[in-house]
């Protein structure tokens, strides 16, 4: 855990209750966190939830999508994207889908969760998600520069590692780039 000075939101600089300044302290369970002294709200600092979706066509072809901003800006990805707090994972999970590719989907399977690292959020709950294509135009979307099939065997290099892992619990590939 990072030292007690340094605080865990350092653009946390009040507090969001209250508004009185917030400094670092130990909380109730001797955790080093940002703690308002004013009225006691603790400030947590949580991965940030995603989900991921595998989609494959009638070919065995990978659906992914060229991303268009950072992280990973112009690498390729499976679609994907950050939770929304009033959508289920799963709705999160068919709602990217449309978004990033111009498909409609529905559930298959949960794949799997990855737990790992962050450039912008510093940690991330990445949940992976099968779904199956029920309508729409393939289409780039959304923030994605574009978005097409790919042969199992000719992938590009894939951004991040919650992505290669999904693609190997759903293909058995050993994706180390």
């Amino acid at each position: 855990m990072k030292d007690i000075e340094s605080p865990q939101f350092p653009e946390i600089k009040f507090c969001q209750n209250c508004g009185s300044p917030v400094q670092a302290a130990l909380d109730a369970e001797g955790k080093k966190r940002m703690i308002c002294p004013a009225c006691g709200r603790v400030h947590y600092k949580n991965p940030i939830p995603a989900v991921a979706i595998f989609v494959q066509n009638g070919d065995g072809e990978l659906l992914l999508v060229k991303r268009k901003f950072l992280p990973q800006a112009g690498k390729w990805a499976l679609p994907s994207g950050y939770m929304e707090i009033f959508m289920s994972p799963e709705d999160n999970a068919i709602a990217e889908l449309r978004e990033e590719t111009g498909f409609e989907g529905e559930i298959e399977r949960f794949i799997g969760w990855y737990f790992g690292y962050s450039p912008i959020y510093e940690r991330v709950l990445s949940l992976g998600f099968r779904l199956r294509v029920t309508g729409g135009t393939l289409q780039a979307g959304d923030d994605a520069a574009d978005a097409k099939f790919f042969s199992l065997d000719e992938l590009p290099p894939i951004a991040f590692a919650a992505h290669r892992k999904f693609i190997h619990l759903e293909t058995g590939l050993e994706l180390d780039f």
